[in-house]
């Protein structure tokens, strides 16, 4: 019964708080699932105290998204918000992110960058594709523009600050480069696109018809 009434209170508060589009697939398929559990966890300090206020969905109060709108994913892959000391930052670009990605702690995306010139300014955002099945280990850090083809994997503390569109290969080091080639499974080729175009254009839609936040909630601010 304590099962039933905690699942129940969970789709109380997540329905209040967040935006229902979000609170579906397979994070929040179950009475009380993970998905469910992390509105619990983060709704009062996300709503009420307001850490990463007028994102629509939930977000772990121990990372920081900045932009929330430019970041196009599926529901299904919710997981990469629920994360410690994660920052995404889409101001002036988007970051799309693919299917079946795994996100580790502590990753930054950045859409834009400071202007070496003139760090008080920010450079011409350049959009941030990470691809289908792609792994980004802890610490790791990428950089505007670069597009990481199917199954990528990053390694720990790595700095990616250019594009490894062809996938199926293990990347680290600052900056990062190729470490080892992986070979697809059996009738799946190489140099396929990052993410499908019709499923970018699927995902684009969706984001399209999402409420935006009420007003008066504020966006999280770019350091």
């Amino acid at each position: 019964m304590g099962f039933s009434i905690k699942g129940g209170f969970a789709r109380l508060i997540g329905h209040i708080f967040y935006d229902k589009a979000y609170l579906k697939g397979r994070h929040f398929s179950g009475s009380y699932s993970n998905g469910w559990r992390n509105v619990m966890r983060y709704f009062f300090i996300q709503k009420i105290i307001g850490i990463n206020r007028g994102v629509p969905f939930p977000v772990d109060f121990r990372m920081q998204v900045a932009n929330w709108k430019n970041i196009i994913f599926d529901p299904d892959e919710m997981n990469v918000f629920f994360k410690i000391g994660n920052y995404y930052q889409a101001m002036d670009a988007k970051i799309y992110i693919g299917k079946g990605v795994q996100i580790a702690n502590g990753v930054a995306i950045v859409s834009s960058n400071h202007d070496l010139m003139d760090i008080s300014v920010h450079t011409e955002g350049k959009d941030v594709v990470i691809g289908d099945e792609c792994w980004i280990a802890s610490n790791a850090v990428i950089l505007p523009g670069v597009h990481l083809g199917k199954h990528t994997i990053v390694a720990a503390g790595a700095v990616v600050s250019k594009s490894f569109p062809e996938g199926w290969c293990v990347i680290g080091g600052i900056p990062a480069k190729v470490i080892k080639k992986l070979d697809p499974p059996e009738g799946e080729l190489k140099d396929q696109p990052e993410i499908d175009q019709p499923e970018i254009k699927q995902l684009e839609k969706d984001q399209l018809n999402i409420d935006q936040p009420a007003a008066g909630q504020p966006e999280t601010e770019q350091p």
